[in-house]
């Protein structure tokens, strides 16, 4: 038998479960998720929790916005959160260059409310004293940039799912879309979801799928240009020197590695620039010792310390950086979602504006305007200018 649903959500992590909660808030009756898996297993579970206002883009700053007020209120809307801490954030400028690009950014970042300031070189060294004095030529610093607990994150939407009434159907694999032109629930006209356990006539669908979002739009008849890379993620033993009182974040642009405090030691996260796309797991060795010498140079209670974890995980990317928000190209019924690598950073805003495009075709979070799959060429290349605040992916899609 064919079940009916008035939406069914594809993908069980930050991004399709924030969207279903916020389907189901919106007055959706019955509103099903599926997970191929168990909820958060993938790059949720894995994230390094960052959550940064200072966006390259005005949709970026606005994506983090709402998410970080979102955070700060989910105790009093859900009763539990995802254990959002204020750390305040240092972007720092080694070159004439990027000292130039950074304060044209503040001017936009600043025309959005963004309470971000400019600190010159002997500021961010009193800002950071973990910090190797004169290093920077100064950067920008936001104070109410700070980080979640990703495994939190996933237990917070694990209950807001539960208390909601979403229909949470793990172990559930989608298998594609059909046109069969029954009702859902409500009445409105539906096309079906294929599944591992049956067919769904569904009012609205949403697909997501973090770094296998490409996979997810091919089982639909789509071609999603997102792809997925390695990321590497490691922690430091404690060390006095690294008290969080002594260590904001850091975000060393140019070498595409960031930290923050964790336990009493360092998290440090890192992209290769020349990592093929693809979704090994495995720790490449090689490149994290790369990095634990940049680190030590700028942050010296690093050297030498020991590492109580180290993980690698699949991230997602789009050619230009930016999610992707919008309906599928002659499927008025069905909604694309993709963060771009920035699930904890934008995923509650990002998955209440998919949610809104879904209903109604527009959001009041951002103009999504601009984010759907027809921004991108055949080659899978944006016509939007590429963000400039972001790890360094590949160029490529390895699904184009």
């Amino acid at each position: 038998m064919t079940e009916t649903a008035d939406a069914v959500v594809v993908g069980g992590g930050t991004i399709g479960a924030w969207c279903a909660y916020f389907l189901r808030q919106a007055g959706l009756g019955r509103v099903i998720l599926l997970e191929k898996g168990i909820l958060g297993e993938g790059a949720s579970s894995r994230a390094a929790g960052v959550v940064r206002l200072q966006g390259g883009t005005p949709a970026a700053v606005r994506l983090s916005q709402w998410s970080r007020a979102f955070y700060l209120r989910q105790r009093d809307e859900i009763g539990t959160d995802s254990g959002f801490t204020e750390q305040g954030y240092l972007l720092p400028c080694f070159t004439e260059a990027e000292v130039a690009a950074a304060r044209s950014r503040m001017e936009m970042q600043a025309a959005l409310g963004l309470p971000v300031r400019w600190l010159n070189p002997g500021e961010a060294d009193a800002a950071n004293p973990a910090l190797a004095p004169g290093q920077t030529l100064g950067g920008t610093f936001c104070d109410q940039d700070g980080f979640i607990a990703p495994p939190r994150n996933v237990a917070a939407y694990t209950v807001a799912l539960i208390r909601s009434g979403v229909e949470v159907r793990e172990h559930v694999a989608f298998l594609g879309l059909g046109g069969d032109g029954t009702r859902s629930a409500e009445g409105s006209s539906a096309g079906s979801v294929e599944t591992s356990q049956g067919r769904i006539s569904a009012g609205l669908v949403v697909l997501t799928g973090g770094p296998k979002l490409a996979e997810v739009g091919r089982r639909a008849g789509l071609r999603i240009p997102a792809g997925g890379v390695r990321h590497q993620v490691a922690v430091t033993e404690r060390h006095p020197g690294l008290d969080p009182a002594r260590v904001p974040m850091v975000f060393d642009l140019a070498e595409g590695l960031y930290w923050r405090p964790e336990e009493g030691g360092l998290l440090f996260g890192m992209s290769n620039p020349d990592e093929p796309p693809g979704d090994n797991r495995e720790v490449d060795e090689e490149y994290l010792a790369t990095m634990r010498t940049r680190m030590a140079a700028l942050v010296p209670a690093t050297a030498g310390l020991g590492l109580r974890r180290v993980w690698a995980a699949t991230i997602d990317y789009t050619s230009d950086h930016m999610p992707i928000i919008g309906r599928a190209p002659g499927l008025e019924h069905v909604t694309v979602a993709g963060a771009a690598g920035a699930g904890m950073m934008w995923g509650p805003g990002l998955a209440r504006a998919t949610a809104d495009v879904a209903l109604t075709g527009a959001s009041d979070v951002l103009d999504t305007s601009g984010l759907g799959l027809d921004r991108f060429d055949e080659a899978g290349r944006s016509r939007l200018a590429t963000d400039p605040i972001a790890l360094p992916f590949p160029e490529r899609i390895a699904s184009s």
